[in-house]
C-alpha cells in the first residue's frame, strides 16, 4: 500500500513538473520582445505616446500643452465655441480677414492637458502666461516625437519573476501607452504581443516583431518630418494641396483680381486696380483692363506645400514669378489663392465664385 501511494505522489509530482516546466517554457520570452524600466525603448515609446501640445498652438502658442474642449475664444470681436480641432480652421479664416493687428482672447476657466495627459484648470490670464512661459520656445527642442505613431491595440503582459502570469493589458491609445510604460516594474517581466503596427510620416504602415526593430524604427523615423512646433499657423494650409485642385479653382471661376501684390518686400496692392484674370485650359492667360487684353502663360507643378505656379505675363512684369502655393482660402463667399516666394514676394488672387 505505501509502495502504491508513494507511486501515485511520483507521478502526480512528475505531471505537475512538467506542467511547471511546459509553462515556464511557454513564457520564456526571447531577451528582445522583454520591456525594461528605464531602457533607450520604454524611454522612446514614452515619447511617441507623449500628449502633443502644439495641435493649437493658433491659440495658445505653447508647444507643452493643449487646451481641453470645449472652451470659447474672442477673435477680433467675434465669440469662437472651440468645440473640436476643425474649429482651429475657423479662427485662421477670423484672422485672415484682417491678417494685421488681430487679437484673440481665451475665456476663462479653462482645462489644459500637459504632456503626461495630467489636467489643470487654469481661472485667469496670469495663472495662463505662468503655464505658457514655461514652455520651451518654439524653436526649441521638445521631447515628443510626432514623425511615428501606434497603431492600438497594442496587448501586453506582465509576469512576476516566478514567471507566473499576473496580468494582461490591452492598450488603447497614446495615454494608456504612456501610463502603461511609467507603471513599468523593475522587478516584474513585461512584454508585448508582437508583431506591433506602426504609421510613418509618410503614411507607410510598418509591421514590427521584436523591441530591437522598433528602437530602430522609432530612432530613424525622429527627423522624418516637420512637427511643426513653430507659432506660423497658416505655414501649412497646403499640406493636402494638388495641382488638379488649383487647376480646378482657376480654370472653373473666371474674371480674378489681383488682392494682394508684394515683390521686393515693397507694397503694390493698386498697381492692377481693374485688371481681370482668367486662366484657360491650354496653359494660356488673359488679363483685361481699359479696353486692353494681354495674353500669357501658367503652368503648375509639385505638389502639397511645395506646388509651384509659373505665371509669365510679359506685359505685367510684377505678376511674373515662380510661385509656391502657400494656401487656398475659401472662409466666406471669397475665394482667395495666395502665391509667395519666400518673405519679401507675394501674389493673392481673389474672386466671388466659391
Amino acid at each position: 500500500m505505501k509502495l502504491k501511494t508513494f507511486l501515485i505522489f511520483l507521478v502526480i509530482s512528475f505531471i505537475f513538473s512538467s506542467c511547471r516546466k511546459e509553462e515556464r517554457e511557454f513564457i520564456q520570452t526571447p531577451e528582445d520582445e522583454v520591456l525594461e524600466a528605464n531602457s533607450n525603448i520604454a524611454a522612446l515609446m514614452q515619447r511617441t505616446a507623449l500628449n502633443d501640445g502644439s495641435v493649437d498652438n493658433i491659440v495658445d502658442r505653447a508647444n507643452c500643452f493643449n487646451i481641453a474642449f470645449p472652451y470659447t475664444v474672442n477673435v477680433n470681436g467675434v465669440d469662437i465655441d472651440v468645440n473640436s480641432a476643425e474649429d482651429y480652421a475657423v479662427i485662421e479664416c477670423v484672422f485672415d480677414q484682417t491678417e494685421d493687428n488681430s487679437t484673440l482672447n481665451i475665456s476663462f476657466p479653462i482645462t489644459i492637458v500637459l504632456a503626461d495627459y495630467s489636467e489643470v484648470t487654469i481661472n485667469s490670464l496670469s495663472e495662463f502666461d505662468a503655464y505658457t512661459n514655461s514652455c520651451n520656445d518654439e524653436n526649441e527642442y521638445d521631447d515628443d516625437i510626432e514623425c511615428i505613431d501606434f497603431i492600438f491595440p497594442i496587448e501586453a503582459s506582465i509576469f512576476n519573476p516566478n514567471n507566473e502570469l499576473l496580468e494582461t493589458i490591452t492598450i488603447e491609445n497614446d495615454n494608456q501607452l504612456f501610463e502603461f510604460i511609467n507603471d513599468l516594474d523593475e522587478d516584474n517581466i513585461t512584454t508585448i504581443d508582437f508583431p506591433v503596427t506602426v504609421i510613418l510620416a509618410n503614411d507607410t504602415e510598418v509591421s514590427i516583431n521584436n523591441f530591437v526593430a522598433l528602437e530602430d524604427t522609432i530612432e530613424d523615423a525622429i527627423d522624418t518630418c516637420d512637427e511643426d512646433d513653430d507659432y506660423d499657423y497658416s505655414d501649412d494650409d497646403c499640406d493636402d494641396c494638388t495641382p488638379s485642385q488649383l487647376e480646378d479653382l482657376l480654370l472653373g471661376c473666371s474674371d480674378w483680381e489681383v488682392d494682394k501684390l508684394e515683390r521686393n518686400g515693397n507694397d503694390y496692392d493698386n498697381a492692377y486696380n481693374g485688371y481681370v484674370f482668367n486662366f484657360f485650359n491650354d496653359g494660356t492667360m488673359s488679363v483685361y483692363w481699359n479696353s486692353i487684353i494681354e495674353y500669357g502663360t501658367w503652368t503648375t507643378s509639385g505638389t502639397g506645400n511645395n506646388l509651384e505656379v509659373l505665371i509669365n505675363v510679359p506685359a505685367l512684369p510684377l505678376c511674373n514669378n515662380n510661385w509656391i502655393l502657400h494656401e487656398i482660402e475659401n472662409c466666406s463667399v471669397e475665394t482667395k489663392i495666395d502665391l509667395r516666394v519666400g518673405d519679401e514676394d507675394r501674389l493673392r488672387y481673389e474672386n466671388n465664385c466659391n
